[in-house]
Protein backbone atom coordinates (compact mmCIF):
# COMPACT_ATOMS: atom_id res chain seq x y z
CA UNK A 1 0.00 0.00 0.00
CA UNK A 2 2.06 2.92 -1.31
CA UNK A 3 1.10 6.15 0.41
CA UNK A 4 2.93 9.43 0.02
CA UNK A 5 3.51 12.55 2.09
CA UNK A 6 4.60 15.64 0.18
CA UNK A 7 7.12 17.96 1.86
CA UNK A 8 6.23 21.60 1.10
CA UNK A 9 7.20 25.05 2.29
CA UNK A 10 8.69 28.34 1.17
CA UNK A 11 12.15 28.26 -0.43
CA UNK A 12 15.07 27.82 1.98
CA UNK A 13 13.14 26.59 5.01
CA UNK A 14 14.99 23.26 5.13
CA UNK A 15 12.73 21.02 3.01
CA UNK A 16 15.47 19.38 0.98
CA UNK A 17 17.79 19.11 3.99
CA UNK A 18 15.02 17.27 5.81
CA UNK A 19 14.28 15.10 2.77
CA UNK A 20 17.96 14.15 2.46
CA UNK A 21 18.03 13.14 6.09
CA UNK A 22 14.84 11.10 5.74
CA UNK A 23 15.83 9.15 2.68
CA UNK A 24 19.59 9.55 2.34
CA UNK A 25 18.71 10.00 -1.34
CA UNK A 26 20.97 12.99 -1.95
CA UNK A 27 18.21 15.34 -3.10
CA UNK A 28 19.58 18.69 -4.22
CA UNK A 29 19.66 21.22 -1.36
CA UNK A 30 20.80 24.77 -2.10
CA UNK A 31 20.55 28.22 -0.56
CA UNK A 32 18.45 29.90 -3.25
CA UNK A 33 14.81 29.73 -4.40
CA UNK A 34 13.63 27.00 -6.77
CA UNK A 35 16.67 24.77 -6.26
CA UNK A 36 14.16 21.93 -6.38
CA UNK A 37 11.98 21.99 -9.51
CA UNK A 38 11.16 18.37 -10.24
CA UNK A 39 9.97 16.55 -7.11
CA UNK A 40 12.39 14.09 -5.54
CA UNK A 41 10.80 10.90 -4.25
CA UNK A 42 12.27 8.74 -1.52
CA UNK A 43 11.09 5.66 0.33
CA UNK A 44 11.87 5.30 4.02
CA UNK A 45 11.43 2.35 6.38
CA UNK A 46 8.87 2.82 9.14
CA UNK A 47 10.70 2.24 12.46
CA UNK A 48 8.95 -0.46 14.48
CA UNK A 49 10.53 -2.29 17.41
CA UNK A 50 7.84 -4.95 17.17
CA UNK A 51 9.31 -6.19 13.90
CA UNK A 52 12.67 -6.84 15.56
CA UNK A 53 10.96 -8.52 18.52
CA UNK A 54 9.04 -10.89 16.24
CA UNK A 55 12.17 -11.61 14.20
CA UNK A 56 14.06 -12.57 17.36
CA UNK A 57 11.51 -15.36 17.90
CA UNK A 58 11.48 -16.71 14.32
CA UNK A 59 15.12 -16.06 13.32
CA UNK A 60 14.09 -15.67 9.66
CA UNK A 61 16.38 -15.40 6.65
CA UNK A 62 14.96 -11.97 5.89
CA UNK A 63 13.33 -9.13 7.86
CA UNK A 64 11.35 -6.63 5.80
CA UNK A 65 9.94 -3.44 7.34
CA UNK A 66 6.99 -1.59 5.92
CA UNK A 67 7.76 1.68 4.18
CA UNK A 68 6.46 5.17 3.58
CA UNK A 69 7.06 7.48 0.65
CA UNK A 70 8.10 11.13 0.93
CA UNK A 71 8.12 13.57 -1.98
CA UNK A 72 10.24 16.73 -1.82
CA UNK A 73 8.17 19.38 -3.63
CA UNK A 74 9.75 22.63 -4.81
CA UNK A 75 9.36 25.79 -2.70
CA UNK A 76 6.09 27.63 -3.19
CA UNK A 77 5.91 31.43 -3.29
CA UNK A 78 3.18 34.04 -3.20
CA UNK A 79 1.18 33.89 -6.43
CA UNK A 80 1.81 30.17 -7.01
CA UNK A 81 -1.90 29.58 -7.73
CA UNK A 82 -1.59 32.12 -10.55
CA UNK A 83 1.53 30.49 -11.93
CA UNK A 84 4.19 32.53 -10.10
CA UNK A 85 7.46 30.67 -9.52
CA UNK A 86 6.29 27.70 -11.60
CA UNK A 87 3.47 27.49 -9.08
CA UNK A 88 0.93 25.54 -11.11
CA UNK A 89 3.47 22.79 -11.69
CA UNK A 90 4.26 22.63 -7.97
CA UNK A 91 0.59 22.61 -6.96
CA UNK A 92 -0.03 19.67 -9.27
CA UNK A 93 2.70 17.75 -7.45
CA UNK A 94 0.97 18.44 -4.11
CA UNK A 95 -2.32 17.20 -5.55
CA UNK A 96 -0.78 13.77 -6.12
CA UNK A 97 0.24 13.11 -2.49
CA UNK A 98 -1.92 11.69 0.30
CA UNK A 99 -0.74 14.01 3.09
CA UNK A 100 1.19 17.28 3.37
CA UNK A 101 4.27 17.86 5.51
CA UNK A 102 4.63 21.64 5.72
CA UNK A 103 8.13 22.66 6.83
CA UNK A 104 8.23 26.04 8.58
CA UNK A 105 11.38 27.94 9.45
CA UNK A 106 11.51 28.63 13.18
CA UNK A 107 15.12 29.76 13.60
CA UNK A 108 17.15 32.91 12.99
CA UNK A 109 20.30 32.69 10.86
CA UNK A 110 21.71 35.62 8.90
CA UNK A 111 23.65 33.18 6.71
CA UNK A 112 20.47 31.61 5.33
CA UNK A 113 18.40 33.98 3.22
CA UNK A 114 14.62 34.16 3.62
CA UNK A 115 12.52 34.78 0.54
CA UNK A 116 10.56 37.49 2.41
CA UNK A 117 13.57 38.99 4.19
CA UNK A 118 12.66 38.00 7.76
CA UNK A 119 11.55 35.03 9.87
CA UNK A 120 7.82 34.95 10.57
CA UNK A 121 6.37 31.40 10.73
CA UNK A 122 2.70 32.39 10.66
CA UNK A 123 3.18 34.71 7.70
CA UNK A 124 5.04 31.91 5.90
CA UNK A 125 2.31 29.38 6.71
CA UNK A 126 -0.40 31.73 5.49
CA UNK A 127 1.51 32.42 2.27
CA UNK A 128 1.45 28.70 1.46
CA UNK A 129 -2.09 28.13 2.75
CA UNK A 130 -3.43 31.06 0.74
CA UNK A 131 -2.10 29.53 -2.46
CA UNK A 132 -3.64 26.16 -1.61
CA UNK A 133 -6.95 27.86 -0.78
CA UNK A 134 -6.91 29.80 -4.07
CA UNK A 135 -6.27 26.58 -5.95
CA UNK A 136 -9.27 24.90 -4.27
CA UNK A 137 -11.43 27.98 -4.84
CA UNK A 138 -10.68 27.81 -8.53
CA UNK A 139 -11.96 24.22 -8.64
CA UNK A 140 -15.17 25.07 -6.74
CA UNK A 141 -15.92 28.19 -8.77
CA UNK A 142 -15.58 26.26 -12.01
CA UNK A 143 -17.86 23.46 -10.83
CA UNK A 144 -20.69 25.40 -9.12
CA UNK A 145 -22.09 27.11 -12.27
CA UNK A 146 -22.19 23.75 -14.07
CA UNK A 147 -24.49 22.14 -11.51
CA UNK A 148 -26.49 25.15 -10.26
CA UNK A 149 -29.45 24.76 -12.63
CA UNK A 150 -29.73 21.01 -12.05
CA UNK A 151 -29.61 21.60 -8.28
CA UNK A 152 -32.39 24.20 -8.48
CA UNK A 153 -34.60 21.84 -10.49
CA UNK A 154 -34.32 19.29 -7.65
CA UNK A 155 -34.44 16.28 -9.95
CA UNK A 156 -31.13 14.74 -8.88
CA UNK A 157 -30.57 14.27 -5.15
CA UNK A 158 -26.81 13.69 -5.57
CA UNK A 159 -26.44 16.95 -7.50
CA UNK A 160 -28.44 18.78 -4.81
CA UNK A 161 -26.17 17.42 -2.08
CA UNK A 162 -23.05 18.20 -4.08
CA UNK A 163 -24.26 21.76 -4.70
CA UNK A 164 -25.00 22.37 -1.00
CA UNK A 165 -21.66 20.89 -0.01
CA UNK A 166 -19.69 22.96 -2.53
CA UNK A 167 -21.49 26.13 -1.38
CA UNK A 168 -20.40 25.40 2.19
CA UNK A 169 -16.86 24.69 1.02
CA UNK A 170 -16.86 27.92 -0.99
CA UNK A 171 -17.89 29.96 2.06
CA UNK A 172 -15.17 28.30 4.13
CA UNK A 173 -12.46 29.00 1.55
CA UNK A 174 -13.63 32.59 1.11
CA UNK A 175 -13.21 32.93 4.88
CA UNK A 176 -9.56 31.90 4.35
CA UNK A 177 -10.05 28.61 6.16
CA UNK A 178 -8.89 25.21 4.82
CA UNK A 179 -11.53 22.62 3.95
CA UNK A 180 -10.17 20.24 6.61
CA UNK A 181 -11.67 22.51 9.30
CA UNK A 182 -15.13 21.30 8.22
CA UNK A 183 -16.69 18.10 9.56
CA UNK A 184 -17.78 15.69 6.82
CA UNK A 185 -19.63 12.41 7.01
CA UNK A 186 -18.62 9.41 4.89
CA UNK A 187 -21.13 10.18 2.10
CA UNK A 188 -19.92 13.77 1.85
CA UNK A 189 -16.30 12.66 1.62
CA UNK A 190 -17.24 10.31 -1.21
CA UNK A 191 -19.01 13.16 -3.02
CA UNK A 192 -15.95 15.43 -3.05
CA UNK A 193 -12.97 13.05 -3.02
CA UNK A 194 -12.59 13.14 -6.81
CA UNK A 195 -11.83 16.88 -6.70
CA UNK A 196 -8.47 16.35 -5.02
CA UNK A 197 -8.83 19.43 -2.82
CA UNK A 198 -5.46 20.49 -1.44
CA UNK A 199 -6.73 21.97 1.82
CA UNK A 200 -8.69 18.79 2.59
CA UNK A 201 -5.51 16.71 2.73
CA UNK A 202 -4.28 15.82 6.23
CA UNK A 203 -1.39 18.09 7.19
CA UNK A 204 1.44 18.22 9.69
CA UNK A 205 3.55 21.30 10.38
CA UNK A 206 7.25 20.65 10.96
CA UNK A 207 8.86 23.44 12.96
CA UNK A 208 12.46 23.45 11.75
CA UNK A 209 14.64 24.81 14.56
CA UNK A 210 18.37 25.20 15.09
CA UNK A 211 20.42 22.62 16.97
CA UNK A 212 20.69 24.95 19.99
CA UNK A 213 16.93 25.46 20.05
CA UNK A 214 16.29 21.72 19.77
CA UNK A 215 18.37 20.81 22.82
CA UNK A 216 17.38 23.86 24.87
CA UNK A 217 14.62 23.56 27.45
CA UNK A 218 13.65 27.19 26.88
CA UNK A 219 10.42 27.83 24.98
CA UNK A 220 10.60 28.97 21.38
CA UNK A 221 8.10 31.68 20.50
CA UNK A 222 8.16 30.74 16.82
CA UNK A 223 7.29 27.13 17.66
CA UNK A 224 4.58 28.09 20.13
CA UNK A 225 2.75 30.17 17.53
CA UNK A 226 2.87 27.32 14.98
CA UNK A 227 1.46 24.80 17.46
CA UNK A 228 -1.39 27.19 18.33
CA UNK A 229 -2.10 27.77 14.65
CA UNK A 230 -2.11 24.03 13.88
CA UNK A 231 -4.61 23.30 16.63
CA UNK A 232 -7.06 25.88 15.27
CA UNK A 233 -7.05 24.40 11.77
CA UNK A 234 -7.25 20.70 12.68
CA UNK A 235 -3.62 19.98 11.80
CA UNK A 236 -0.69 18.41 13.66
CA UNK A 237 2.68 19.95 14.52
CA UNK A 238 6.08 18.65 15.63
CA UNK A 239 9.52 20.18 16.20
CA UNK A 240 12.61 18.97 14.34
CA UNK A 241 16.10 20.26 13.67
CA UNK A 242 16.74 19.34 10.05
CA UNK A 243 20.43 20.07 10.62
CA UNK A 244 20.68 17.55 13.47
CA UNK A 245 18.82 14.96 11.41
CA UNK A 246 21.09 15.58 8.43
CA UNK A 247 24.19 15.07 10.59
CA UNK A 248 22.75 11.85 12.04
CA UNK A 249 21.83 10.44 8.64
CA UNK A 250 25.50 9.66 7.96
CA UNK A 251 25.87 7.68 11.20
CA UNK A 252 25.34 4.00 11.98
CA UNK A 253 22.39 3.09 14.19
CA UNK A 254 24.42 2.70 17.40
CA UNK A 255 26.23 5.96 16.68
CA UNK A 256 22.89 7.72 16.18
CA UNK A 257 21.72 6.64 19.63
CA UNK A 258 24.96 7.86 21.21
CA UNK A 259 24.68 11.16 19.33
CA UNK A 260 21.07 11.64 20.49
CA UNK A 261 21.97 10.88 24.10
CA UNK A 262 24.88 13.34 23.95
CA UNK A 263 22.37 16.00 22.91
CA UNK A 264 19.98 14.99 25.67
CA UNK A 265 17.45 13.63 23.16
CA UNK A 266 15.93 10.16 23.27
CA UNK A 267 14.15 9.89 19.93
CA UNK A 268 15.05 10.91 16.41
CA UNK A 269 12.94 13.73 15.02
CA UNK A 270 12.68 11.79 11.79
CA UNK A 271 11.27 8.76 13.60
CA UNK A 272 8.63 11.03 15.10
CA UNK A 273 7.87 12.55 11.71
CA UNK A 274 7.49 9.13 10.08
CA UNK A 275 5.24 7.88 12.86
CA UNK A 276 3.17 11.09 12.88
CA UNK A 277 2.76 10.94 9.10
CA UNK A 278 1.73 7.29 9.41
CA UNK A 279 -0.86 8.15 12.07
CA UNK A 280 -2.02 11.19 10.11
CA UNK A 281 -3.16 8.89 7.30
CA UNK A 282 -4.81 6.51 9.77
CA UNK A 283 -2.37 3.75 8.89
CA UNK A 284 -1.60 0.68 10.96
CA UNK A 285 0.74 -2.33 10.70
CA UNK A 286 0.16 -6.07 10.62
CA UNK A 287 2.84 -8.72 10.38
CA UNK A 288 3.47 -12.02 8.63
CA UNK A 289 6.07 -14.33 10.15
CA UNK A 290 7.87 -17.56 9.35
CA UNK A 291 11.32 -19.10 9.04
CA UNK A 292 11.81 -17.62 5.58
CA UNK A 293 10.66 -14.07 6.29
CA UNK A 294 9.24 -11.75 8.94
CA UNK A 295 7.55 -8.79 7.34
CA UNK A 296 5.56 -5.69 8.29
CA UNK A 297 2.64 -4.57 6.12
CA UNK A 298 0.75 -1.28 6.02
CA UNK A 299 -3.04 -1.19 6.11
CA UNK A 300 -5.74 1.41 6.65
CA UNK A 301 -7.29 1.28 10.10
CA UNK A 302 -10.64 -0.48 9.85
CA UNK A 303 -9.74 -2.83 7.00
CA UNK A 304 -11.02 -6.41 7.16
CA UNK A 305 -8.90 -9.56 7.14
CA UNK A 306 -9.92 -10.20 3.53
CA UNK A 307 -8.88 -6.67 2.49
CA UNK A 308 -5.56 -7.03 4.32
CA UNK A 309 -4.95 -10.29 2.48
CA UNK A 310 -5.24 -8.22 -0.71
CA UNK A 311 -2.46 -5.94 0.53
CA UNK A 312 -0.11 -8.90 0.11
CA UNK A 313 -1.56 -10.20 -3.18
CA UNK A 314 -4.88 -9.91 -4.99
CA UNK A 315 -5.07 -13.73 -5.18
CA UNK A 316 -5.02 -13.87 -1.37
CA UNK A 317 -8.09 -11.66 -1.27
CA UNK A 318 -9.95 -13.43 -4.06
CA UNK A 319 -9.49 -16.88 -2.55
CA UNK A 320 -9.61 -15.86 1.12
CA UNK A 321 -10.70 -18.65 3.48
CA UNK A 322 -9.60 -17.48 6.92
CA UNK A 323 -6.80 -15.75 8.82
CA UNK A 324 -4.95 -17.47 11.65
CA UNK A 325 -4.35 -14.58 14.02
CA UNK A 326 -2.31 -13.86 17.12
CA UNK A 327 -1.78 -10.52 18.84
CA UNK A 328 1.78 -9.21 19.10
CA UNK A 329 1.61 -8.97 22.91
CA UNK A 330 0.51 -12.61 23.18
CA UNK A 331 3.32 -13.84 20.92
CA UNK A 332 5.94 -11.96 22.93
CA UNK A 333 4.47 -13.16 26.23
CA UNK A 334 4.51 -16.84 25.27
CA UNK A 335 7.70 -16.68 23.21
CA UNK A 336 6.58 -18.85 20.28
CA UNK A 337 3.60 -19.49 18.03
CA UNK A 338 3.30 -23.07 19.35
CA UNK A 339 3.11 -21.99 23.01
CA UNK A 340 0.70 -19.17 22.19
CA UNK A 341 -1.51 -21.62 20.31
CA UNK A 342 -1.40 -24.10 23.21
CA UNK A 343 -2.53 -21.26 25.49
CA UNK A 344 -5.53 -20.62 23.27
CA UNK A 345 -4.24 -17.30 21.95
CA UNK A 346 -4.33 -18.31 18.28
CA UNK A 347 -7.67 -17.32 16.70
CA UNK A 348 -9.32 -18.25 13.41
CA UNK A 349 -10.84 -15.10 11.95
CA UNK A 350 -13.18 -14.76 8.98
CA UNK A 351 -13.31 -12.26 6.15
CA UNK A 352 -15.20 -9.62 8.16
CA UNK A 353 -12.69 -9.52 11.02
CA UNK A 354 -11.31 -5.99 11.53
CA UNK A 355 -7.56 -6.37 11.68
CA UNK A 356 -5.89 -4.72 14.67
CA UNK A 357 -2.57 -2.94 14.77
CA UNK A 358 0.14 -5.46 15.62
CA UNK A 359 -1.78 -8.56 14.55
CA UNK A 360 0.38 -11.39 13.22
CA UNK A 361 -1.56 -13.10 10.43
CA UNK A 362 -1.30 -16.30 8.44
CA UNK A 363 -3.75 -16.20 5.53
CA UNK A 364 -5.38 -19.36 4.26
CA UNK A 365 -6.67 -19.05 0.72
CA UNK A 366 -7.67 -21.12 -2.30
CA UNK A 367 -7.39 -19.88 -5.87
Amino acid sequence: MALTAGIVGLPNVGKSTLFNAITKAGAHAANYPFATIDPNVGIVDVPDQRLSDIASIFNPKEVIPTSFEFTDIAGLVKGASKGEGLGNQFLSHIREVDAIVHVVRCFDDTNVMHVDGSVDPIRDIETINTELIFSDLDIVEKRLPKIEKKAQLKVDKDIEREHRLLKTIHETLMDARPIRTLDFNKDEINLIKSYGFLTLKPLIYVCNVSEDMMVSEASNQYVDTVFDYAEKEHAQAITISAQIEAEMSALEDDEKLEYLHDLGLYESGLDRLIHESYQLLNLRTFFTAGEKEVRAWTFKNGMTAKQCAGVIHTDFEKGFIRAETIAYDDLIHYGSMIKAKEAGKMRLEGKEYRVKDGDILLFRFNV
